[in-house]
């Protein structure tokens, strides 16, 4: 199929796939959790063909490890299916109710959005994650992935869409594209796709953003930061900055730089080199961190780069107001926390930090739509429109408003002949 017809049908199963019961996406799935399990070695072979193509093409550590997936990546994205299906359908609910006059009722329902074309970077189980959040929420998706993982996605989108029309989903809902070019084709599909939602880097995200007419919600970077206050129990930032930078380094909510109150630097920094050091970890600091401690000298861009590897920058400040300012200056509006014993200086870091999601006492590690119990999630916004932090199953939703009446017209009430009552129902 032409990039046309797989967007022209994704277009006309999306009709459909808004009006599908619950009972009927639940019972997909449920079949697409069955047959990933089923054939699951069909899946790791394809996969290790393309970690083996991978590795002749000199792919980084931490991309490796995204390409990877095994068993046990296909048992977490299955127990993620399981948890999306106990959770409520998100579509038809009535947000916002009014009487506008005696027999004329205004409802605010959700309603999917229609088509979403996700573009993303070499993780297979995005591609799972995000297939299946869009048919919880009933909207139909094409897909674009890393050429990289060009087999492993290949196997997974095809057993997806199989077990989906078993289920009695309407064919076509999930489309995969394969080429560079396929992408520059789908940004011009705007008669076809409602919302673009780009995962990779600054560059490629600005790039889409520039080069269609279609929607665009995503994130670039994820510069995330964990401040220690100096009010903070040690160790507890100890384990916070470890877990927050090492307990996995190649996504986007893990730490990038540590802050450090100066009044506890001197007392801290000896203990978390320590630590992070046994991890394997580079340490890049400013000149106040080096005077204490010794650490290869941070530049400029290590303040506004995102390593995805084992590489952390520290820069010891003068207290939280100057952590906020560097936070709102290099930060990516992904995930920041602040390590504190006070609530009221906790709450001052949440409100006045501009990101999306902002921790006190913990990792940020915890940003994360499986984590909130969103059902996994298809991405990461940054933006500020109707979807900020993990984008699970409400952020691919919109609403509609529905008008039940019994034969009123307007004319009657520009003559006065009745007037409006206006009345919130619950």
């Amino acid at each position: 199929m032409s990039i046309a017809e797989i967007a022209a049908a994704a277009k006309s199963a999306s009709i459909s796939l808004a009006a599908v019961k619950t009972d009927v996406k639940n019972s997909a799935l449920a079949e697409i959790a069955k047959a990933l399990k089923q054939r699951s070695a069909e899946i790791v072979s394809a996969n290790k063909e393309d970690l083996t193509a991978a590795e002749k093409n000199n792919l980084s550590a931490p991309l490796l490890k995204r390409l990877a997936f095994d068993e046990n990546k296909i048992a977490d994205v299955c127990a993620g299916i399981d948890s999306l299906i106990k959770l409520d359908d998100p579509v038809g609910k009535t947000i916002a109710a009014a009487e506008l006059d005696d027999g004329l009722e205004l409802f605010k329902v959700s309603c999917p959005i229609g088509v979403i074309g996700v573009i993303f970077e070499s993780r297979p189980d995005a591609l799972v994650q995000i297939s299946t959040l869009c048919l919880k929420s009933g909207n139909a998706v094409i897909l674009k992935g890393g050429s990289e993982a060009a087999q492993t996605n290949r196997i997974l989108a095809e057993v997806i869409a199989e077990a989906g029309k078993k289920a009695g989903l309407p064919e076509g809902w999930l489309g995969l594209l394969e080429t560079r070019a396929d992408v520059a084709e789908m940004l011009a599909m705007d008669e076809y796709i409602d919302l673009i939602i780009p995962r990779g880097s600054n560059e490629f995200v600005r790039y889409i953003m520039d080069n269609t007419n279609i929607p665009v919600l995503g994130h670039a970077d994820g510069i995330c930061h964990v401040y220690i206050d100096g009010e903070a129990d040690l160790d507890m930032a100890v384990n916070i900055t470890v877990d927050s930078k090492c307990q996995y380094v190649a996504v986007c909510n893990a730490a990038e730089t540590l802050l450090v109150d100066e009044k506890v630097a001197k007392e801290l920094l000896p203990e978390v080199k320590k630590v992070l050091e046994t991890k394997g970890v580079e340490i890049r600091g400013c000149k106040k961190t080096a005077a204490i401690i010794d650490v290869r000298p941070a530049v400029e861009e290590d303040w506004s780069t995102e390593y995805l590897d084992y590489i952390l920058s520290i820069k010891v400040v003068g207290g939280m107001d100057e952590a906020i300012e560097h936070i709102n200056r290099y930060g990516s509006g992904h995930t920041d926390a602040i390590v504190t014993a006070d609530k009221e200086r906790a709450e001052k870091f949440m409100d006045m930090v501009d990101s999306g999601n902002v921790f006190w006492n913990a990792s940020t590690r915890f940003s994360d739509g499986f984590r909130y119990g969103l059902g996994a999630e298809v991405g990461i916004s940054t933006n500020k429109i109707h979807a900020r932090g993990p984008v699970g199953l409400e952020g691919l939703l919109i609403y509609k408003w529905k008008l039940l009446g019994k034969g009123q017209i307007v004319g009657d009430y520009s003559a006065g002949k009745k007037n409006f009552t206006h009345k919130r129902l619950k």
